[in-house]
């Protein structure tokens, strides 16, 4: 699922590091997750979706390649990022 411009804006406002930052990991991973739940949300319905489910598997694998990386850059970061979106249990 595509984001929509407006939503975008808001997610860049609420995770960004500085003024200008528009590709921090932080806000890398807020806008994957939020693509990640809507095709979520997508498959639950279209469950024999096999390029949709493909897409899904890699949009997990590079939220989770960014997280490893801000995990060993600043790890302060990384868990309250974790807890702002609620990743782990």
């Amino acid at each position: 699922m595509a984001l929509v411009n407006e939503e975008k804006k808001e997610l860049i406002q609420k995770y960004k590091t500085h003024e200008k930052d528009t590709g921090s990991p932080e806000v890398q991973v807020a806008l994957l997750t939020t693509r990640i739940n809507g095709l979520t949300e997508h498959l639950k319905k279209h469950d024999k979706d096999r390029s949709s489910r493909h897409g899904l598997l890699q949009l997990v694998n590079k939220r989770r390649r960014l997280l490893d990386y801000l995990k060993t850059v600043d790890y302060d970061r990384y868990k309250n990022l974790i807890e702002k979106l609620k990743l782990r249990k």
